[in-house]
């Protein structure tokens, strides 16, 4: 990243802290206040972004790039996983039954409520570990959760739920709300070698580049998940963007799916709420 001013720093350090501090302590947490909080710290530090627009990551900070993504999108470079996807969904398992058999309203246009927190086995349950229940269910062996199949299914199942408003609920649960401070945590922690957070990134830094990159906003990172990547040259689930994300600041990443990686996705989608899937999307 290139060397900024101490002005600069102790600028974005402010901002972070605005955000962070806007909310009641752990011991009296409240969510909805702080995902409030969340989204009013981007709307004015962007405002001349349209709110539903910041599912589009660095489209709505550039408009050079919404230009040449927008031709793109005329024939995305994720249609081939949409076709996969489709056909995946709808192929039935070795016992006759089909992915439609697991989820409400037959996986059609439920995108937009996942990850929820399962009260009965006290987690947070992420389409793609959803996905991969129901294969396990039905006798199938699980997908890996940052290879092609996985990204073709919730491709598929983003694209039907398009325009949906994210809807993610906390219930009046203890472990719920440890989950979402968790999630929390782990997204303002600095790790790695590069002693980077999540929002070193993506809540200081958006809009700004990082070698070639441009940095997207944290607020509707995850609306526009699974995405095709350019330097991928593939689609990429939530898992695999983590994981990346863990690489690229020279930390250990943890397993797909693990505790702290679900609690991540459950606070950075709560935080969107209200905000439409955009996905399946394509960054560069």
């Amino acid at each position: 990243m290139r060397p900024r001013s101490a002005l600069s720093f102790i600028s974005a350090a402010l901002a972070l802290a605005a955000v962070t501090s806007a909310a009641p302590a752990a011991d009296t947490v409240d969510p909805a206040h702080e995902a409030k909080a969340f989204q009013d710290f981007f709307v004015k530090k962007f405002p001349k972004v349209k709110f539903e627009d910041f599912v589009n990551g660095p489209y709505s900070m550039n408009e050079d790039m919404r230009k040449q993504w927008e031709e793109k999108e005329q024939f995305p470079p994720y249609e081939f996983a949409l076709e996969a996807g489709k056909e995946m969904f709808s192929t039935p398992f070795k016992n006759g039954k089909t992915y439609a058999d697991c989820f409400a309203n037959g996986g059609i246009g439920v995108r937009q409520n996942y990850p929820y927190f399962d009260e009965k086995e006290g987690k947070v349950v992420t389409l793609e570990l959803a996905l991969n229940k129901c294969r396990e269910a039905n006798g199938e062996t699980p997908y890996s959760y940052v290879k092609d199949e996985m990204a073709s299914l919730t491709a598929y199942m983003a694209y039907t739920s398009r325009g949906k408003p994210f809807d993610i609920k906390i219930p009046n649960d203890p472990r719920a709300l440890e989950a979402f401070e968790k999630g929390k945590e782990y997204f303002y922690t600095r790790r790695g070698q590069l002693n980077f957070s999540c929002a070193s990134c993506h809540v200081q830094s958006p809009g700004e580049r990082i070698r070639a990159e441009i940095l997207a906003p944290a607020l509707g990172i995850l609306n526009a998940m699974p995405i095709y990547r350019s330097e991928w040259s593939g689609m990429g689930t939530i898992s695999r963007r983590f994981t990346t994300c863990n690489s690229q600041i020279r930390g250990v990443p943890l397993e797909p799916q693990s505790e702290e990686y679900r609690d991540l996705e459950y606070y950075l989608s709560y935080v969107s709420n209200g905000l439409p899937i955009s996905g399946p999307g394509a960054r560069p």
